[in-house]
């Protein structure tokens, strides 16, 4: 493997750990895709540091347990944003 892709699933994991960061916000910050920051922390991390993995891992399976909760505020938000929207546009 080369070096660069070590350091940058290292990288990953670090952001990931200290921000409590998703797969889909790790990959907007290093502007990735969200294939290789899954094949970076889950597949090649394991190689290169397991103690690293296992940190990242817990954040990452944590994160994937709340996504239902996160989903459904985003739903929520969405339909209030429109609620507002179309009682400011009746009052016109």
């Amino acid at each position: 493997m080369k070096d660069y892709i070590e350091k940058r699933a290292v990288r990953l994991a670090e952001y990931i750990i200290e921000n409590n960061a998703t797969v889909r916000k790790t990959a907007k910050e290093f502007n990735i895709s969200k294939s290789t920051v899954h094949k970076d922390v889950h597949e090649r991390l394991k190689r290169i540091n397991p103690a690293l993995y296992n940190e990242a891992q817990s954040v990452l399976e944590f994160n994937k347990s709340e996504r239902h909760i996160r989903g459904g505020m985003a739903t929520r938000e969405k339909y209030l944003k429109l609620s507002r929207k179309k009682m400011k546009s009746a009052r016109i």
